[in-house]
């Protein structure tokens, strides 16, 4: 977030690195302005005791003068190089003291001396406004009083004829120097007060800017600040995302230079030519990854003044990841359901299978007893989906599942993919290439046909009519653990539909439930197994054709360690 360098803000601003504050750039300069002060004296008197060595008329005519604005131009030069401001306020400060005295005795001496015939009172107003501006009203007065003191008592030294005019002189001036200092020391806080609370002011407009971005930055929602020309103002990673823009492209741009954000230009304008919040439903084009349906509220931020222009800002959702949550919502809900209606088919259902037996035991006809065992076996069939309905609903709530018997992989695989080719007559299009040594995975067999038969039918759903379109591979990883695989030529899946494969309820067609694959994850997951998706290339087939995989890895007897292993092995 903010540091002490420029960074961007959402809201066209830059945060800035902290400044001095007045009261510093008023010490330095005052500070600087005394440097320049003694070295003026300096070339003045240096300069007339050089040109003018032989009129020692008076004392101003020696070395005196030039040797004091030496030694003051080095006091003051040391305290602007090696001194620092001191918090302004107080009612003592030795440093000002010392700065200000080393003014005034400067000044005094080179007045009573009357160096070069130049009036110096003047100078007098350097201290004053030192004292006044960048320390207490009580030290100001003070400096004040010192500087009428000294003028008075000069006037009075004089005592010539005309003295009394002096004196007047003197005295007005005096007057003016505590006039000035209450004044500028006025001026003075009432800067420090504002410079105050606008630094105050500040900081919560920071504090609240760092939150804003924080907040729109982490947001589900894409947001897009757009001006009336149609130039995006700033753009959060979700509105990147879902306007296909490249990451490192920097704001600000053109919203119209996309063809594929037409749409969104066309809203923006409508939203500044009716003053008006705008809602709609637009496809936004994304190369490669077709089109994206996107919901749109338009909204615009109000302008308190002429000079200030009202900007639209855009809300954009994916309708997809709207629907996903709405199913994902209905989770708890269903789950509830599910159980509590299974448990009520349950009871029904066993009285059916009882009474089928009792049927069997009396009749002797077989096609009546061809009908019976229809019943029974569909009865089990039932029974045994309420069974897994159950399952996957306590399936967070249980512990590990009994570890199950071993079976063949690649025999099992090969037996349920021959039943299924059989009922969906597509033999030509499925190829089979299995292990010849056998892989015993520890699977339930009827759980195993579940996952496969779900994974094909997926993968015939959206496979070509090729022959060999869908293939089935069981192998060992790389890590070391048996694999099974099923790979379709299909075209790739939507980014926004990968991420959301395995949710409940989530589904690319409206004619699916969307609990497949949900279904298969939970039931691997109940085996210690692992479930994925990767747009991979089948790499037995000339060419590399490239398609959709689906791959289970199955549990290893190392443990923890060894699916840590196998989660490495599997491409991002």
């Amino acid at each position: 977030m903010a540091g002490n360098t420029a960074l961007a803000s959402w809201f066209g601003l830059r945060e800035m690195a902290a400044e001095d504050s007045a009261f510093v750039r008023l010490w330095r300069g005052f500070m600087t302005a005394r440097v320049m002060i003694a070295l003026v004296l300096l070339l003045v008197l240096g300069g007339t005791w050089l040109l003018l060595p032989a009129v020692p008329t008076s004392a101003a005519a020696g070395y005196w003068p030039p040797l004091l604005c030496l030694l003051y131009l080095v006091a003051t030069v040391a305290v602007r190089v090696l001194g620092g401001p001191r918090p302004p306020g107080q009612t003592f400060d030795a440093q000002w003291a010392s700065t200000i005295g080393v003014d005034l005795a400067a000044f005094s001496v080179l007045h009573y001396l009357q160096a070069g015939g130049i009036n110096y009172v003047p100078l007098f107003a350097l201290p004053l406004l030192l004292a006044s501006v960048l320390s207490s009203l009580l030290l100001a007065l003070g400096t004040a009083a010192a500087i009428t003191l000294l003028l008075l008592v000069d006037a009075w030294q004089v005592g010539n004829i005309d003295g009394t005019p002096r004196l007047v002189q003197a005295g007005l001036a005096g007057t003016g120097f505590f006039i000035v200092a209450l004044l500028a020391n006025q001026l003075a806080t009432r800067l420090a007060r504002e410079e105050k609370r606008s630094r105050e002011s500040q900081h919560l407009a920071r504090v609240q800017i760092e939150v804003n971005e924080l907040v729109i930055e982490t947001l589900a929602d894409g947001v897009l600040v757009v001006d009336e020309n149609g130039i995006v103002h700033a753009a959060n990673p979700a509105a990147r995302r879902l306007l296909g823009a490249w990451p490192d492209r920097s704001t600000p741009f053109v919203l119209a230079s996309d063809q594929a954000w037409q749409p969104l230009a066309v809203l923006s304008r409508q939203t500044f030519m009716t003053r008006a919040a705008q809602t709609a439903e637009l496809d936004i084009a994304q190369s490669g990854e077709g089109s994206r349906r996107v919901h749109v509220r338009t909204r615009l931020t109000a302008a308190h003044d002429v000079l200030a222009e009202s900007l639209c800002v855009m809300f954009l959702e994916d309708l997809r990841e709207m629907e996903a949550r709405l199913r994902t919502e209905k989770l708890a809900a269903m789950g509830r359901m599910s159980a509590a209606v299974a448990h009520e088919i349950r009871n029904p259902l066993a009285a059916i299978m009882q009474a089928n037996a009792l049927l069997e035991e009396d009749i002797s006809e077989p096609g009546q007893r061809q009908l019976t065992l229809m019943v029974r076996q569909n009865a089990q069939r039932l029974a045994q989906i309420v069974d897994d309905v159950l399952n996957i609903s306590r399936v967070q709530h249980e512990g590990n599942a009994p570890t199950p018997a071993l079976l063949d992989l690649s025999a099992s695989v090969r037996q349920v993919c021959t039943d299924w080719s059989q009922q969906t007559a597509c033999a030509q299009r499925l190829h089979l290439d299995l292990d010849v040594p056998p892989r015993q995975v520890a699977f339930e067999p009827d759980h195993l046909r579940r996952v496969l038969v779900n994974l094909l039918d997926n993968a015939l759903r959206y496979a070509s009519q090729q022959p060999g379109a869908i293939r089935v591979l069981t192998d060992l990883s790389p890590a070391g653990l048996p694999r099974l695989r099923v790979w379709s030529d299909g075209a790739p899946l939507d980014p926004g539909v990968q991420r959301h494969l395995f949710e409940p309820f989530f589904s690319s067609e409206s004619r699916s439930s969307g609990l497949g694959l949900y279904i298969c994850r939970e039931l691997c997951e109940r085996h210690g197994a692992l479930i994925g998706y990767q747009r991979a290339p089948w790499r037995a087939v000339t060419g590399a054709a490239e398609g959709n995989e689906f791959f289970v890895l199955f549990h290893a007897r190392g443990g923890a360690a060894a699916h840590a292993a196998a989660f490495a092995t599997i491409p991002a």
